[in-house]
């Protein structure tokens, strides 16, 4: 699996936070820390990242994050208001100025026809402001949705600071 493009995106979101004077954290289902270890990967990435939530679980999003039993059984996992409350409680947990969540489907299994195989939810907030929520349908292999997954959600993250 090909990081260079992740590491590129997020080498230019830590140039932003940095210039911004703004601190970064995760809340990953689907993707595992495949966002953060790209993040990582960026040398000098300890000034902008302090912290990631690998919360694949239902029960880790609600004991690690806060997320609500009743969002999770109302909305399922694979929610935009999952990831809504995903990203709120990375920002509370961590004391970081921006956040992102994930949360999908990667595949092969699990997929039903209201949410098939591919379907990912993101979320991005920067404190202060209401969290932005999307969700996609990716196509390909499991760690292609991953792959893409985490592209996404750097090259959102970015737009932020347009």
């Amino acid at each position: 699996m090909e990081l260079n493009n992740l590491e590129k995106l997020s080498a230019n979101l830590g140039t932003l936070l940095q210039k911004n004077k703004m601190y970064f954290t995760s809340a990953e289902s689907c993707t595992g820390g495949l966002l953060s270890q790209s993040i990582v990967s960026v040398p000098g990435s300890s000034a902008w990242f302090g912290c990631s939530f690998i919360t694949y679980s239902n029960i880790s999003k609600h004991k690690i994050l806060g997320v609500s039993k009743e969002t999770l059984k109302s909305f399922g996992a694979v929610s935009e208001e999952v990831v809504g409350e995903m990203v709120i409680g990375a920002l509370k947990e961590s004391k970081a100025d921006l956040g992102i969540a994930i949360s999908g489907i990667a595949g092969p299994g699990g997929g039903t026809p209201e949410r098939p195989v591919g379907t990912v939810c993101l979320a991005w907030k920067i404190n202060g402001e209401p969290e932005i929520k999307k969700t996609f349908l990716f196509k390909g292999s499991r760690n292609e949705v991953r792959y893409k997954t985490a592209v996404k959600a750097l090259e959102e993250a970015i737009s932020l600071f347009k």
